[in-house]
């Protein structure tokens, strides 16, 4: 390709907008444009960069035996309906009436398109296992855009959903897609973790999901370090710690007047956030409201407390007045000493000796409270978010957190759709049998911003060779002025292309330093330049995106020099 045939659209400043390193890049590197809030255009060269993701993944999915097919955007509500996720999934769900005002919506995602054409066309078990994928535009009315393409409203996803006559086929094609992953991530250039996830919204009991690891990531990573375990901070386990010590002090009141969080708690009484609790009030299935302890220090974790016994879910804070009218107190004075509704303690919590609550009467705590003395309903559980240090769930190490950029999620989701949209075969035995079924996502348009968030420096992207929007540019010094230059760039550029190098030769009318600046903001992985000085010695200039050094090399093994590089 040569650039006077192509667009470079490269700009020097980032839009205010742009937060994190990856939009500003996406922006300045031309290869998206921004059309709306969460809408954005790719331009040809961030399109030619998408085209080459998805290769990667096409090659390593239809390796798995997968089957490519595409279904449409827009689905009728009838289908969501008939699954129940058409209330369900919530304003995130773009829905519209058509002229004839049916109602329909904008596909964030595919289960239920894809269950009605297994409906139709999956008749026995002979035919499972069957997996069939797409890579489709999908669209997510999310509240608040942000981040360019890592949380837009439209983007390219690939998606899969498997068949299986029982848990055990779906189990197996869920490993084969767990490597299959590994395999594309590997290919990517990408430095990457599976881990331990919630299924949130799409249901089923087993998933994991896969991180580029990057600072500006939205989602906390938990590893061990003593053993292979890892886990989205969501589903990391916290273990019980055993008894608390005998009390060693009586209980009393303390007068706090005005007093409502730990910080202010600890600084009048001049304890630790370790040595306090704080009481959390939600609402529960029956219209009751239900206790949520902590201790001081730590978050709540919300995905374990909706799945609570009894709490509703989604979980829901309850409301001041109803807990005021219930408990006779505000938030920031209730406690646990004669608390009479339903009480869930973290573990955490639970194993405190002498330790400081509310009253549940505002401008007074419980000093030297203890469990069984002073509250003796309690459960124990694990409700909060670990923290570094904590023990691993597996027993061995203790737990690292580091930020994540999900690019990846694979479901084991059982028959949450084949029961609710009666997709059934006929087994061996002759009877109908609801098929399992797994569900496989890969966030194609997030996987290059989550790229750029990982490799990049202060002079632009760096991209891993495999999407690096060209292989190799030749950047010749008076191209349009020196007709010897002219001629051994053509040369080499032609000798590239024989040799099936992805090249672009820079003929533009631009001064070097403009050159060599887009050629690194693009992130293009290798760099040769040519000028007159050059054409009297025979050499030819090296430079790769990642080294700081130049090499001059003859001219004559440029081509063979070039394809070790990309071996």
């Amino acid at each position: 390709m040569k650039s006077s045939d192509f667009l470079i659209s490269t700009v020097k400043e980032a839009p205010n907008d742009a937060q994190i390193i990856s939009h500003q890049l996406m922006i300045r590197a031309g290869l998206i444009s921004k059309l709306a809030s969460g809408l954005y255009s790719y331009l040809p060269i961030g399109l030619k960069i998408i085209h080459k993701v998805e290769k990667i993944i096409r090659e390593e999915m239809n390796k798995s035996k997968a089957l490519e097919l595409l279904m449409p955007v827009a689905q009728p509500a009838e289908l969501w309906q008939e699954s129940k996720r058409w209330e369900e999934y919530g304003p995130e769900l773009l829905r519209f009436k058509d002229r004839h005002e049916r109602d329909f919506c904008m596909g964030p995602t595919h289960e239920e398109v894809i269950t009605n054409i297994a409906k139709q066309y999956l008749r026995s078990y002979k035919q499972l296992p069957i997996n069939f994928y797409q890579i489709q535009t999908k669209f997510r009315d999310e509240i608040r855009p942000r981040f360019g393409v890592m949380r837009s409203r439209e983007f390219i996803m690939k998606d899969a959903y498997s068949f299986h006559i029982d848990e055990k086929s779906l189990g197996e094609t869920y490993q084969v897609m767990h490597q299959t992953y590994c395999n594309i991530f590997d290919r990517l250039g990408l430095d990457y973790r599976p881990v331990l996830a919630d299924s949130g919204a799409i249901g089923g009991d087993s998933s994991h999901e896969f991180h580029v690891l990057a600072e500006s990531g939205e989602d906390a990573i938990c590893f061990s370090d003593g053993s292979s375990y890892a886990a989205n901070i969501e589903r990391a386990e916290t273990l019980p710690l055993g008894k608390p010590h005998a009390p060693q002090q009586e209980l009393e009141i303390a007068h706090t007047p005005g007093v409502k969080t730990i910080d202010d708690v600890c600084n009048l009484l001049k304890i630790s956030p370790q040595k306090t609790i704080k009481t959390l009030i939600v609402d529960g299935t029956n219209d009751n409201l239900i206790a949520l302890v902590l201790r001081g220090d730590h978050e709540l974790n919300e995905v374990k407390a909706a799945k609570l016994e009894g709490v509703k879910n989604p979980l829901q804070m309850a409301e001041e007045g109803k807990v005021l009218k219930q408990l006779g107190c505000s938030f920031g004075s209730i406690g646990v000493v004669n608390l009479d509704i339903p009480i869930f303690v973290d573990y955490a919590a639970a194993h405190l000796s002498d330790f400081v609550c509310g009253a549940n009467r505002d401008d007074d705590h419980y000093i030297g409270v203890n469990w069984g003395r002073d509250s003796k309903k309690i459960i124990a559980s694990d409700l909060r978010n670990v923290v570094p240090g904590d023990p691993s769930p597996d027993g061995n190490g203790k737990i690292e957190i580091k930020r994540g950029v999900e690019v990846g999620h694979i479901f084991q989701l059982g028959t949450k759709y084949s029961d609710s949209m009666k997709a059934n075969v006929i087994g061996e035995d002759g009877k109908a049998v609801n098929m399992n079924m797994g569900c496989y996502g890969i966030g194609v348009t997030r996987i290059i911003a989550a790229s750029i968030e990982q490799n990049n420096d202060d002079r632009g992207i760096i991209f891993p060779q495999a999407i690096a929007p060209f292989e190799l540019i030749i950047v010749p010094i008076n191209y349009n002025k020196s007709s010897r230059v002219k001629e051994l760039a053509d040369q080499l550029y032609m000798d590239c292309v024989d040799q099936n190098i992805d090249v672009l030769i820079d003929d533009r009318k631009e001064r070097p330093g403009i050159m060599f600046a887009d050629s690194e903001l693009l992130g293009i992985p290798h760099r040769l330049v040519i000028s007159d000085t050059h054409a009297d010695n025979g050499k030819i200039e090296y430079k790769s995106r990642v080294h700081p050094d130049k090499v001059e090399i003859d001219f004559n093994e440029a081509v063979s020099f070039i394809i070790n590089k990309l071996d």
